[in-house]
């Protein structure tokens, strides 16, 4: 029998993130069930973001802060292969690569801001140009942390996250699932979409109550602090990091716990 053999897992990434995880997840077992928390947009008129940037070697060092930010902001880079890239972990690492760019400036350890920022390359950055490619919102640490280290810091929002709004049929669905008790699992990659889910569990009391019982997994003790935070008590299951392998081994080790095994 497979290790999560008989577990249910809503995954609530958005539509084009969500397949590797759920191909990983049904790989040990699991029934995986996509269920879209929230909507990635891209942000602005690229060639206007362009022409407002100017040319990009003039930067120091350029961060590109999560996959969906070179998803749609590589196009920025304009296939220049001379610029000093940095990533802030596997995923954005894995789409600069596939997008045929090296990347010397990598987290010294973990896979955030924190570690990002613990590169040797980071540390002294007076009067040097940052440019970080990120999505509208989100957590500012890495930009306030450089800047106090003397970087001058252009922030270039190339993307926006928005809550999904649930068809009929998709809520019926998941309500269909957590009557028949066959999820057990919900996925909050992030606190946008902790939010986005909980803004919809409420506007649909059905899925309220049931939804509280079943286990979240988190990518982090922050998020996991932040879920809290926000009045809701349901068990938390803590991954090392918001990489699919890690979401699946964190669930692996939680199922050997609870199984006795």
């Amino acid at each position: 029998m497979s290790a999560l053999s008989g577990l249910g897992v809503l995954v609530t990434r958005p539509e084009m993130q969500a397949m590797p995880l759920c191909r990983l997840l049904e790989a040990q077992g699991a029934s995986a069930y996509r269920f879209p928390a929230i909507d990635i947009r891209p942000s602005v008129d690229r060639d206007a973001q362009q022409a407002c940037l100017g040319p990009l070697q003039k930067f120091d060092v350029i961060i590109f802060l999560s996959a969906n930010s070179v998803r749609f902001g590589a196009a920025l880079l304009d296939q220049r292969r001379d610029l000093n890239l940095a990533a802030v972990g596997p995923a954005t690492l894995r789409a600069l690569n596939q997008a045929g760019y090296r990347v010397p400036i990598l987290p010294s350890k973990g896979f955030d801001s924190e570690g990002l920022l613990e590169h040797p390359r980071l540390q002294n950055l007076k009067g040097q140009r940052v440019l970080t490619v990120r999505g509208v919102g989100g957590r500012e640490l890495l930009e306030q942390m450089l800047e106090q280290r003397g970087a001058v810091v252009t922030a270039c929002a190339v993307y926006e996250r928005h809550p999904s709004i649930p068809d009929f049929a998709s809520l019926k669905a998941v309500a269909q699932l957590l009557q028949a008790n066959a999820l057990h699992v919900i996925t909050a990659t992030s606190l946008e979409i902790a939010k986005s889910l909980l803004a919809i569990c409420a506007a649909n009391p059905v899925l309220l109550e049931p939804a509280s019982r079943l286990h979240w997994l988190v990518p982090s003790q922050r998020i996991a602090a932040g879920v809290q935070a926000l009045g809701w008590a349901a068990p938390l299951i803590v991954a090392e990091s918001a990489e699919d392998q890690m979401l699946v081994d964190a669930l692996l080790r939680w199922r050997s716990s609870v199984s006795g095994a």
